[in-house]
């Protein structure tokens, strides 16, 4: 036997109304302004942060520029905190020495990039500003393993202080110790090899 209209339409509204306060009620606590709150029903804290999806960048179009730079969707991210040895810069590729035999350096830590990302999807995390070249400054993973910290700790590229103020220093320190990557070559610092490239084409 149908139900009178009126008393579907009580149904229909107390149907929502159990819905909708049960979605507030895990939804409960003030939203900050990353997007997160007190989850007071799971007894948790979680965000639902639009900035993140505009934050994190997916890699479906993924290219390794050189050891601290990539391209991801049309743009170039250049990791922060970290500087590896130059692939091209001024038409010249830096080299460091093994045994005194010549090491294109740019090229072998930009090899062990390519490695270490294989075919997995890398994100970033990016900082407002940009660099003098235009291009995202961002610090990018891979299964949560921070991009810039591998290369650091590995000997491929180096702690660029003056930026990171001094965050991979331990890890730079561990890759010395232990002679690995570059650290167990004759190498110049990618900033100071950059500016004598600057200063012999004045």
């Amino acid at each position: 036997m149908n139900k009178p209209k009126h008393i579907r339409n009580i149904v229909s509204i107390v149907i929502i109304s159990f819905l909708f306060n049960n979605f507030s009620f895990s939804h409960s606590g003030k939203t900050n302004s990353e997007g997160c709150h007190n989850d007071k029903k799971n007894k948790t804290y979680h965000c639902h942060n639009k900035k993140n999806k505009d934050k994190n960048k997916s890699s479906s179009k993924l290219k390794i520029i050189d050891g601290d730079t990539i391209k991801i969707n049309n743009e170039r991210i250049r990791f922060s905190g970290v500087d590896a040895p130059e692939t091209n810069y001024l038409g010249k590729k830096q080299l460091c020495y093994l045994n005194e035999v010549k090491i294109f350096c740019g090229k072998l830590s930009t090899e062990k990039l390519k490695e270490k990302i294989g075919n997995n999807s890398v994100s970033c995390e990016r900082e407002k500003n940009k660099d003098r070249y235009g291009r995202t400054i961002a610090e990018c993973f891979v299964n949560g393993e921070s991009l810039s910290k591998f290369l650091v700790r590995n000997g491929y590229a180096f702690d660029y202080a003056i930026y990171s103020k001094k965050k991979y220093f331990e890890d730079e320190e561990y890759a010395k110790v232990n002679k690995l990557g570059l650290w167990n070559m004759k190498f110049e610092y990618p900033w100071q090899w950059r500016k004598k490239i600057r200063d012999k084409n004045k």
